[in-house]
């Protein structure tokens, strides 16, 4: 089966590569223009571009999707399948329709819920016990196509963002070699989305970072791992902002306002949370300094426990 790749994050690499490892027939790769990157501004390859590229495979960056380059591109490679993770552009239907078996793609989430960008991250900010990846047929609208097939896991309770990222682009792209499978032997399903129950999420950024105290601990622990590694969560301390990596729970409860430093000690920082409950942050990283435990920052740093 001739199958064209069209992604370019390392979510969309992982993919891209187990492609490669099984000897799939991948006769063209799309991916987003080189952009400059780091002090120098120096032109940088997108993941997926390195990985087309080591395995020499045609790369193509069209710039727009809908002047008629990218038809024409992809209607000359004469592919069987589109297969879209993470491309970052919406395909107009005149490429959606150019192969036989159409265009399929990889989701970082449990169709229909959050559709969209950053599902991965705002599974682990909405506390969800439970996410995966899901398989589904493209259709016009963002992240509405047909249902081929999921993958659960759990979450875990103090994973990062970043962590469970690493797990479901492995899982996306072993679910991605069944899915194409099937569809080549004529098996796999094809399930309609309930938009009723559908959620759409956006990108983050870095106006999310300041942590709500006035949440439940459990809210503010997955606010803190949600946020890696990037934007990071934040918090204020006499006047000065630190980044917040580590937190744990605590039995404890007090009558101080949330957000306020209840003790400090060899456990880190206890801060007051919703209804008298509170959090530990664990680790820190203070203004123009490393990242480090909250305890070790204390050693050298005294921080005022509020009456």
């Amino acid at each position: 089966m001739r199958i064209v790749f069209m992604g370019t994050p390392d979510f969309a690499a992982a993919s891209l590569k187990k492609l490669i490892d099984e000897k799939a027939e991948v006769v063209g790769v799309f991916t987003q223009p080189d952009k400059p990157k780091g002090r120098g501004m120096e032109m940088s390859f997108s993941p997926v571009k390195s990985l087309a590229v080591e395995n020499n495979i045609p790369v193509y960056q069209p710039v727009k999707m809908r002047d008629g380059t990218a038809y024409e591109q992809i209607k000359a490679l004469q592919p069987d399948i589109l297969v879209v993770v993470a491309y970052g552009r919406i395909l107009p239907d005149d490429i959606l329709a150019l192969p036989k078996f159409g265009a399929v793609n990889v989701h970082g989430s449990l169709l229909p819920k959050y559709r969209g960008a950053a599902p991965i991250q705002w599974s682990v900010l909405n506390g969800d016990k439970i996410t995966g990846v899901t398989t589904m047929y493209l259709a016009s609208e963002m992240d509405t196509g047909d249902i081929i097939y999921t993958a659960e896991t759990e979450i875990g309770e103090k994973e990062t963002s970043g962590e469970l990222f690493d797990r479901l682009m492995e899982m996306g792209a072993e679910l991605l070699v069944k899915t194409l499978n099937d569809i080549e032997n004529g098996t796999a399903p094809r399930i309609p989305q309930d938009h009723s129950v559908a959620s759409y999420v956006g990108q983050l950024d870095k106006s999310i970072c300041p942590i709500d105290f006035n949440k439940s601990p459990r809210q503010v622990l997955k606010w803190i791992y949600g946020l890696q590694p990037w934007p990071v969560a934040t918090m204020e301390l006499e006047g000065k902002v630190y980044r917040v990596f580590g937190a744990d729970y605590t039995s404890a409860t007090t009558g101080k306002k949330p957000g306020a430093v209840v003790s400090t000690g060899e456990r880190g920082i206890e801060i007051a949370c919703k209804d008298g409950e509170t959090i530990m942050i664990t680790e820190i990283q203070a203004p123009g300094k490393k990242r480090m435990r909250a305890a070790d920052f204390l050693r050298g740093h005294k921080i005022k426990v509020e009456d």
